[in-house]
């Protein structure tokens, strides 16, 4: 299991993970940040780039603003190797 602050941008024209903003990693979604959909689709996209189910992927802190810290499972080596490759931007 690892955990991982993100930054959550939403409303980009192009969406993906990678980058860092301050100590956390970069997802850029298209949805809007209304009703949670933002946040759903920074989970989704975050699953997707570490190749892990969505189920796989749990909000810890940060519902409501940009920044997030979000828990992954699996095998905490392999999602860490992830992490850096992601973390040296798209």
């Amino acid at each position: 299991m690892l955990r991982v602050t993100i930054r959550v941008k939403p409303g980009a024209a192009c969406a993906g993970v990678g980058g860092r903003h301050g100590g956390a990693l970069v997802v850029a979604v298209n949805a809007r940040a209304v009703d949670g959909k933002a946040t759903e689709a920074a989970l989704r996209a975050v699953a997707e780039a570490f190749a892990v189910r969505r189920a796989d992927v749990t909000l810890i802190a940060g519902a409501r603003g940009r920044d997030k810290v979000v828990e992954i499972a699996g095998p905490e080596a392999d999602l860490a190797a992830r992490l850096a490759a992601l973390a040296e931007g798209p």
